[in-house]
């Protein structure tokens, strides 16, 4: 049996799926399988990867198209060796992935999560740069405390045992995976210990034209309140977790005030379910002051978060500025 299981959820990978793949097959480690999550592609895709004659590829069709958080979402549900990671069909895996990956755990095989280090890409395969570097070894504490002090940052190259994966039921289900992957490694890092290679061994690539979340649409808010919720639940549950957040915390946190803010008003009113600039703000501070007790967070002191509010109060100036965005693309609000 393989040891290691390598996930690729893909819906119409274009061109960028057959780079992945074949990455993924020329590993210098072939102990795995690569298990294909094709969410109906429409593009040629999954007839693509039937035409590879690979007996290490197992591919599994959707019956119907699914939101990216569904087929993600099955990874729990398909069978997978010892070890597993994922990964998305525009990103690169070095031929050395697997072999750096076996010496790490080799080395440290009471670790709950497993990484390396990672560049950054372009649209054409361009390097743009690297991941910020990360110590070894780190715990979950240390973990959440460099992440939230900007010392560390989220990127790929990651694997972690199927079975812990699996009974976490997978993925946390954020709208659009926003923030699901934070959770997730600080769920599996918890108790256990993050092991770091210190090679560069897999690329994520980075498309200039895309955005994190429709401009139309309530993601980010929901995405936002469940990761406030998530943190709210690990402060309570560990003393040591509150130390972090009240260290680092508003830092972190605070920036999304204005960010959320500006984006509520980018959206017509009959599209957010009731929810307004100033609502949000009243249950961001509410949920801030159950994270972080006796805060000095005041949106109020911040010209750009009250002129949203101001704007989003009035329905004549609402319409205006929706009406002003059609024609003028650039940013009305700053700091």
């Amino acid at each position: 049996m393989p040891k290691y299981s390598i996930v690729l959820p893909v819906r119409n990978g274009g061109e960028y799926i057959k780079e992945c793949v074949e990455s993924i097959l020329d590993q210098t480690v072939t102990d795995f399988n690569l298990i294909v999550l094709d969410n109906c592609s429409t593009d040629g895709t999954l007839e693509w990867i039937t035409s590879i004659k690979d007996s290490r590829i197992q591919i599994y069709p959707s019956a119907k198209p699914l939101s990216i958080e569904e087929n993600w979402g099955r990874i729990p549900d398909v069978a997978k060796n010892k070890f597993m990671t994922f990964i998305g069909h525009d990103d690169l895996l070095d031929h050395n992935f697997l072999e750096v990956m076996d010496r790490l755990i080799n080395e440290h095989p009471e670790a709950g999560f497993y990484q390396v280090h990672s560049r950054y890409i372009d649209e054409k395969g361009n390097k743009t740069g690297s991941c910020k570097p990360m110590d070894e070894i780190q715990n979950s504490y240390q973990f959440l405390a460099f992440f939230l002090s900007g010392m560390s940052e989220l990127t790929i190259g990651q694997v972690m045992l199927s079975d812990r994966f699996d009974k976490m039921n997978g993925l946390p289900k954020y709208p659009h995976l926003l923030f699901a992957d934070l959770e997730l490694w600080i769920n599996l890092i918890n108790k256990r210990y993050r092991a770091v290679a210190m090679e560069e061994c897999c690329s994520k690539r980075i498309h200039n034209s895309s955005t994190t979340n429709s401009s139309s649409s309530l993601i980010y808010y929901y995405s936002f309140i469940k990761l406030l919720e998530y943190f709210i639940k690990l402060k309570q549950s560990d003393v040591k977790f509150a130390e972090v957040f009240e260290r680092y915390g508003l830092q972190f946190l605070a920036p999304f005030s204005k960010t959320i803010s500006h984006h509520l008003l980018r959206i017509p009113l009959e599209k957010r379910n009731g929810i307004n600039v100033k609502g949000f703000l009243n249950q961001f501070k509410s949920m801030l002051e159950i994270l972080i007790p006796n805060n000095d967070f005041n949106p109020d002191h911040n010209f750009s978060i009250r002129l949203a509010s101001d704007i989003d109060s009035n329905i004549l100036s609402r319409k205006a500025f929706l009406l002003f965005k059609k024609i003028y693309s650039r940013p009305l609000l700053h700091t």
